[in-house]
């Protein structure tokens, strides 16, 4: 296995067939009370690619999964790559309509669903054929379609550049984009898992999607060092806490709202976490206050990670070892280049602001069939390097280390002036009554956009919409000053705890 990632290029289903034969009963996956171990993964991972071969799919052929996270849904995942067949996961949240564009997009064979997303799949699928991961009524039952036994696929030698999955960007409104990675991209992601102390002996709790690149950065990983895998399908977070001192959890992907809600929890300090080796965390802005608590109260490291599921530049933040360093996102990781970009696409010069763009072996190879999406998410320095374009703003300080203020389309414009909603976020984080805050930028006949915000209290608090804002305007500059707050029990999140702020317009419009 060291050999085999120390090359330039393998693949995780090889390495799976090696931990296989070394240490066949140990476990791959837990999911409650149900094991599967290396030796069933492996013969399992077969079944299932000898099942896609006989019914004519060739690599470079996709197929669609929209389910819950399950062992089940893993090994179909798995056993896909084996044949160099593309793996297109689809989430269940999504409209029909929306559900029906991206396996049309994908041009997926076949389409593996289950109980929980059968509602969504007549409209969207058609006349594709149809596997349900859970022998539910959605499709033909996966016991009855996996081929049998022993039956061993035909071997594939799957290339670099060959397409590994195909993972959407936009799944409820508009028109969908799919993100395709290849294999090599993938296999960067698994050589970086020896910094992070990943072995057979590692278990990981993941309670994030798998049709997610923020849980599949560390599942595969995990898999590709022999380690063991532990599905949370539904996060809580009681039962992550439980799972997690259950399982001498060595390390784990989480949102940053999920941070948030373990590190509230009165009881959090009396569970034993002193299995952690490393935490991870990506998709949203992480607030320095939650890093803080978290390595105070937490063992082992705390590593975040900003880059973008299209690839391209990727930094790094090892919180424990820059403690000082909480607010920006880190350093450009070894080996990625990054830049700043103004909106002529210059770079800018040291010390400004621009939209932060990066180069690296992991980058897509471009939105599936939407070659004009992929060139307007492409910038090339002078000599021809290619970058991916992220539509988030940053800065680099004096230290190479990276802060973010917000995303170029969320950043407001009032009255000429440019308004990052990022500041006047944490300044209403900085009020004992506030649990969390977004702010977005509405109309304003007077100053073109206006900043809101939008306030989830902590509970039993008394603070009043007039007060607040007054409050928060007394710590801000004349040009940033809100013009409304307004309450809500919850922000809108999507499954990996971004905040929806389009949603938060349309609430505004809907009340205006």
């Amino acid at each position: 296995m060291d050999d085999l990632l120390e090359q330039d290029f393998g693949t995780i289903t090889e390495l799976i067939r090696q931990h296989a034969a070394r240490e066949p009963a140990h476990p791959a996956f837990t999911e409650g009370p149900r094991v599967l171990d290396y030796g069933a993964l492996d013969a399992l991972m077969d079944r299932v690619a000898r099942a896609l071969q006989r019914d004519g799919l060739r690599p470079g052929d996709a197929i669609a999964v929209c389910a819950a996270m399950s062992i089940e849904y893993a090994a179909v995942f798995l056993g896909a790559l084996r044949a160099g067949v593309a793996v297109a996961p689809l989430a269940p949240g999504s409209t029909p309509q929306s559900l029906a564009r991206m396996v049309a997009d994908a041009q997926a064979r076949l389409l593996f669903t289950d109980a929980a997303a059968g509602p969504l799949v007549p409209a969207a699928a058609g006349a594709l054929p149809r596997i349900a991961l859970d022998d539910s009524a959605a499709g033909r039952a996966l016991q009855d379609w996996l081929a049998a036994p022993g039956e061993a696929p035909a071997a594939v030698a799957v290339a670099p550049g060959w397409p590994f999955n195909i993972i959407y960007s936009s799944g409820t409104t508009g028109e969908p984009k799919g993100i395709v990675q290849s294999h090599g991209m993938r296999w960067t992601h698994v050589r970086r898992g020896a910094t992070y102390r990943y072995g057979p002996d590692a278990v990981t709790v993941l309670s994030t999607p798998l049709y997610s690149n923020t849980t599949l950065v560390v599942f595969f990983p995990t898999l590709s060092f022999g380690g063991t895998v532990v599905l949370m399908p539904r996060f809580d977070a009681a039962g992550y806490l439980r799972l997690a001192e259950h399982h001498r959890a060595t390390h784990t992907m989480l949102v940053p709202v999920q941070y948030q809600r373990l590190m509230a929890r009165p009881d959090f300090d009396h569970h034993d976490l002193s299995s952690f080796r490393f935490k991870f965390s990506t998709s949203a802005p992480f607030s320095a206050e939650v890093k803080a608590d978290v390595l105070r109260r937490w063992p082992g490291g705390l590593v975040e990670f900003y880059g973008m599921t299209e690839g391209g530049g990727t930094c790094i933040l090892e919180a424990h070892l820059h403690p000082d360093k909480l607010h920006t996102v880190g350093r450009p990781a070894p080996g990625h280049d990054i830049r700043l970009i103004d909106d002529a696409g210059r770079e800018v010069a040291p010390g400004e602001a621009g939209e932060v763009v990066g180069h690296s072996a992991g980058m897509m190879t471009g939105y599936h069939g939407q070659p004009g999406k992929t060139r307007e998410a492409e910038w090339f320095d002078p000599q021809g390097k290619r970058f991916i374009r992220t539509g988030d703003i940053g800065r680099f300080d004096a230290d190479g280390f990276l802060t973010l203020f917000d995303r170029k389309k969320d950043m407001i414009i009032s009255g000429g002036f440019n308004i990052y909603p990022s500041d006047l976020e944490a300044v209403l984080r900085g009020h004992p009554d506030v649990a969390e805050a977004a702010v977005v930028g509405v109309p304003s006949a007077r100053w073109g956009e206006t900043p809101v915000a939008f306030v989830v209290r902590q509970p039993g608090a008394a603070a009043d919409a007039d007060g607040l804002a007054q409050w928060a305007n007394q710590r801000v500059g004349k040009t940033q000053r809100l013009a409304a707050v307004r309450f809500l029990d919850e922000l809108p999140r999507s499954a990996i705890g971004k905040v929806l702020k389009r949603e938060l317009r349309e609430l505004h419009g809907a009340h205006d």
